[in-house]
């Protein structure tokens, strides 16, 4: 079954690990047989993986564009989701993390790389109640 792809005026996307952009009108794209491939917004830059979760993230999402060079990018992997699994306390964030770790194991990477994007929004979510900034208690008037 084909996969079709509505691309907006300019949008970027990786193709197996080519980047394409569509050009200056709306775009509709089938793809015929099975591919890696990943959307602008769905795309992490190393350098930009500030963030516990994001940091799981960006191998994942490595290994799903690159499947060869995927053992390159496991132990980055295990060694953010340890740590991120011993930081959180939610048991349902933690059956996530469950899932995506076999999901990994089983070379599932897409589902994997699904299932991360409810870590990033579980992140966020406690990321939107920390205070903004620290009170000053150093005693200065």
């Amino acid at each position: 079954m084909p996969l079709k792809l509505s691309l907006k005026p300019g949008e970027r996307f990786v193709i197996n690990g080519a980047v394409l952009q569509n050009g200056d009108r709306r775009t509709v794209l089938l793809l015929q047989n099975k591919v890696s491939i990943l959307r602008e917004k769905d795309i992490i830059q190393p350098e930009d993986a500030t963030t516990p979760a994001s940091r799981i993230y960006v191998p994942v999402m490595m290994m799903y564009l690159d499947p060869d060079a995927a053992d390159s990018f496991y132990n980055e992997f295990v060694l953010r989701m340890n740590e991120f699994m011993g930081a959180i306390r939610s048991p349902d964030i933690l059956k996530e993390c469950v899932a995506i770790s076999r999901e990994v194991m089983a070379r599932e990477f897409y589902k994997a790389l699904t299932r991360c994007r409810k870590l990033l929004a579980y992140e966020q979510e406690l990321l939107n109640h920390v205070p903004q900034g620290l009170p000053d208690d150093r005693g200065e008037d």
